[in-house]
């Protein structure tokens, strides 16, 4: 499986998405749209992503009862998407009903990741406003094998969990894995965080940066420089 950096565009508009991608001039990377961009523009905004070239993450975090989440990945399919996602907390069975109704008529759909923790989220958070007393990473392999068993391709998951969901689910199980920062970045409001170069160590598949390379004076150049430190 090839390695790869997805540019978060975490932005309010189609105009200040395609503003900055314009800066990476002919360079189209994989980029993911998140709640507040597609909940702004809507399908279309994919659909222009894919005229232009882009390979598209659609991280929506679906988490409702089983049918709810098939019928909306029903739809979701028809978008073309690359991958998108779901909340493992919501069950093997939801996930399960996520596959079915993601699958196209052909056989064919798009890569279906199960999130996690979030990168937010450390011990602390766990047990006092979720009371799960039981270790994060322990959750997170937990979790892991449930989206394993429902038939998804991989997880979102901190760097710091990518290589222990390998050994536990293997190695064609995908990770992607955000909380990546160079190492003179700011963490923002993400707490458990690594630098690309050490994501590629542990064995993260694929990245997600967003400010590091979106809030950039050279845009462009950060954006090769994940490429350098996490591809090679």
């Amino acid at each position: 499986m090839g390695k790869d950096v997805i540019v978060a565009c975490d932005f309010a508009s189609a105009k200040e998405t395609f503003s900055f991608l314009d800066k990476l001039g002919d360079v189209r990377p994989f980029v993911k749209i998140g709640m507040e961009l597609y909940y702004a523009e809507g399908p279309s905004i994919v659909r222009e992503l894919k005229r232009r070239g882009h390979k598209v993450f659609l991280d929506l975090k679906l988490h409702d009862i089983p049918t709810t989440v098939k019928k909306a990945m029903a739809v979701l399919s028809n978008l073309d998407v690359d991958i998108c996602n779901l909340h493992a907390a919501g069950t093997k069975a939801m996930m399960q009903a996520a596959v079915e109704g993601l699958t196209r008529p052909d056989g064919s759909r798009p890569l279906l990741i199960a999130v996690t923790m979030l990168t937010s989220t450390d011990q602390e958070a766990l047990e006092k406003d979720i009371l799960i007393r039981e270790p994060i990473d322990e959750v997170v392999m937990k979790y892991a094998l449930n989206a394993k068993e429902a038939g998804l391709d991989g997880v979102v998951c901190s760097p710091l969990e990518a290589g222990k969901v390998h050994d536990t689910c293997g190695k064609d199980f995908i990770t992607v894995t955000p909380g990546v920062r160079f190492a003179e970045s700011s963490n923002d409001d993400q707490k458990r965080i690594m630098t690309p170069a050490d994501a590629k160590k542990v064995g993260s598949d694929y990245i997600v940066v967003g400010r590091p390379i979106t809030k950039a004076d050279d845009p462009l150049a950060a954006y090769e420089r994940c490429c350098r430190d996490f591809i090679g």
